[in-house]
C-alpha cells in the first residue's frame, strides 16, 4: 500500500512531459501574440498612422498594469489559490486582451465614435493605438501571470527530476512561437488579408493569433484535469496547491523575499538582460531593414526569425547540461557577454557592411545568448527561495523585469524618433510619402549594449556570492 501511494503521476515520464507540452503550447501561442506586430511596424505606420513613439508606447502597454502592481497580486493569487485557478485566469485574460486589441486595430473601429473620442485626447497616439494598447495591457497581465504559473507548475511537476531541461524545453517551445510569428505574420497580413479583407492588413494577423489564444486556454484546461489528479495523490487541498503541508504561504512572506540580497541580485540581472532582448524584438526587423537597406519587411523578418529559433534549439541542451553538470552562474556571465557583442555589431558593423551574412551570424549568436541566460536563471530561483512562496518570488522577479520592459520600449521609441528628427534620409522619405522610413538605430542599439554591460557586472557579482554563500547555482539539479 505504501509503495502504491509513493507512485505519483509525475513519476511517469509520459505524464509529466505531456503536462509540460500542454502548458508550453499555451505559452507558445502567447509568445506569438506578443510579437505579431513586430515585423509589421512599417505596415501599421502606413495603415493606421502610428509613429515610432506611438509604436513604442503600444509595446510598453503589455507591462504597464504589471508594473503598477498586478504582477505582485498575481504571485499572491498563485501561492494562495494554486496553479489551476491562476493559470485559467491568466489564459482567459490573454484571450480577452487579444479580442480588445483586435477590435481596436480593425477597420470597423476606425469609423466609430469611440475612435473619434480616443483621437480627441493625447493626440500623439491615434485612437487605434490607444485601443490596441489597452488590449495589450490586459493581455500582458495574463501573459506575465501565465509565465510565473508555468514556472511554478514545472517546479512542482519536475521536482527532483529534469527541472532545468523541462524549463528549457518550455522556453524553447515558446520561442518557436516567436520564430513562427516572424515567419508568418507578414505572410498572413498579405495573403489572408487579401482573401478576408481585400487588402494587406495587420488585422488578419491579429485575428489569427487571437484564435490561437483561445486554443491555448483549452489546452490549459486539459492540463488542469491532470494537475487535479496529481494534487489528490499529494494529499493537497484544491486551493493550496503550492503550499507545504506544515506551513502555508502568508502575505508577510513577501517581506522575506524583498529583504533577500540574492533575490535583488537575480532580479536586477533579469531586468537588465531582458530589457536588451524583448524591447529589441519589437524593433529588430525594422532595424535590419534600416541597417542593411533595400529589404522588404518579409526579408527582414526572415532574417530576424532565426534569433528565437537558435535559442529554441540550444536551450534544451543547456538545460540538460545544467541538470547534470551545473555551472549556472557561469552561463549567466557568458550570456551577458554575447549580448553586448551582438548589439555593438548591429550598431556599428552592420550599417558599415550591409552584410546579410553578418546579420544572420549575429542573430544566431544573440539566440545563443538568449539560451544561456534564461536556461540558467529560472531553474536557479527554486534553489534560493522557499517552496511555499516560490510563486511570489517568481512574480516579484517578473515585476522588477516588467518595470524595465514597460519603460524601455518607450525610451527606445522616443530616442529613435528624437535622434532622427534631423536625419536627411528620414525627412526626405516622409516628405515623399514613402512607406518605408530609413531610421538610424545607432543610439538605441548602444543603449541595449549598455544594459548588457550592467548585466555582465551583476552576473559576475552573483557568481562571487554563490561561491561565498554556497547557493548551489553552480551545482547540478539532479541529485544522485
Amino acid at each position: 500500500m505504501t509503495e502504491k501511494l509513493q507512485k505519483l503521476i509525475n513519476d511517469s515520464p509520459a505524464a509529466r512531459w505531456t503536462a509540460l507540452i500542454l502548458i508550453a503550447l499555451m505559452m507558445f501561442f502567447g509568445y506569438m501574440f506578443v510579437d505579431l506586430m513586430s515585423p509589421l511596424q512599417s505596415l501599421v505606420e502606413a495603415e493606421r498612422g502610428w509613429t515610432p513613439s506611438a509604436f513604442g508606447t503600444y509595446a510598453a502597454g503589455e507591462y504597464i498594469l504589471n508594473v503598477c502592481g498586478f504582477l505582485i497580486i498575481a504571485g499572491i493569487i498563485l501561492d494562495k489559490c494554486g496553479i489551476r485557478f491562476t493559470g485559467t485566469l491568466s489564459a482567459s485574460l490573454m484571450f480577452i486582451g487579444a479580442v480588445i486589441k483586435f477590435i481596436g486595430i480593425s477597420d470597423w473601429f476606425q469609423t466609430t465614435g469611440m475612435n473619434e473620442w480616443l483621437n480627441s485626447w493625447w493626440v500623439a497616439m491615434p485612437g487605434s493605438a490607444k485601443m490596441a494598447a489597452l488590449g495589450f495591457m490586459i493581455f500582458g497581465c495574463g501573459c506575465e501571470m501565465a509565465g510565473i504559473t508555468v514556472s511554478r507548475a514545472i517546479a512542482k511537476w519536475f521536482e527532483g527530476k529534469e527541472m532545468a531541461l523541462a524549463m528549457g524545453l518550455e522556453m524553447a517551445i515558446a520561442r518557436v512561437g516567436v520564430f513562427a510569428i516572424f515567419s508568418i505574420s507578414p505572410w498572413i497580413a498579405t495573403h489572408l488579408g487579401q482573401s478576408m479583407f481585400g487588402k494587406e492588413t495587420v488585422v488578419a494577423s491579429v485575428a489569427f493569433c487571437t484564435v490561437l489564444l483561445l486554443i491555448g486556454l483549452i489546452f490549459f484546461l486539459v492540463f488542469c484535469v491532470m494537475d487535479k489528479k496529481f494534487d489528490k495523490q499529494l494529499g493537497e487541498k484544491a486551493l493550496a496547491e503550492g503550499a507545504n503541508n506544515d506551513e502555508e504561504f502568508k502575505v508577510s512572506d513577501i517581506g522575506k523575499i524583498l529583504s533577500s540580497q540574492t533575490f535583488w541580485v537575480v532580479a536586477l540581472l533579469c531586468v537588465l538582460y531582458y530589457s536588451a532582448i524583448f524591447p529589441f524584438q519589437r524593433y529588430g526587423a525594422n532595424m535590419l531593414q534600416c541597417n542593411i537597406g533595400n529589404m522588404s519587411p518579409q526579408e527582414a523578418s526572415n532574417i530576424f526569425r532565426w534569433f528565437p529559433i537558435g535559442a529554441a534549439i540550444i536551450t534544451p541542451f543547456l538545460g540538460n547540461f545544467l541538470d547534470r553538470k551545473g555551472k549556472g552562474a557561469t552561463m549567466l556571465m557568458f550570456g551577458a557577454l554575447l549580448l553586448i557583442v551582438c548589439h555593438l555589431v548591429f550598431a556599428f558593423l552592420l550599417p558599415a557592411t550591409h552584410s546579410k551574412v553578418l546579420a544572420y551570424a549575429t542573430i544566431v549568436i544573440l539566440g545563443v545568448s538568449f539560451a544561456l541566460v534564461p536556461a540558467a536563471l529560472w531553474p536557479s530561483v527554486p534553489k534560493i527561495m522557499d517552496p511555499r512562496y516560490l510563486g511570489s518570488a517568481y512574480s516579484l522577479i517578473f515585476w522588477v523585469q516588467n518595470v524595465g520592459l514597460c519603460f524601455v520600449p518607450m525610451l527606445i521609441g522616443g530616442v529613435l524618433q528624437s535622434s532622427n528628427a534631423n536625419n536627411p534620409a528620414v525627412l526626405a522619405a516622409k516628405a515623399s510619402g514613402a512607406d518605408f522610413i530609413p531610421y538610424d538605430y545607432t543610439i538605441p542599439l548602444v543603449i541595449f549594449a549598455s544594459f548588457g554591460i550592467l548585466a555582465l557586472l551583476i552576473s559576475i557579482y552573483l557568481k562571487i556570492m554563490d561561491k561565498k554563500k554556497h547557493l548551489g547555482l553552480e551545482e547540478p539539479n539532479i541529485k544522485k
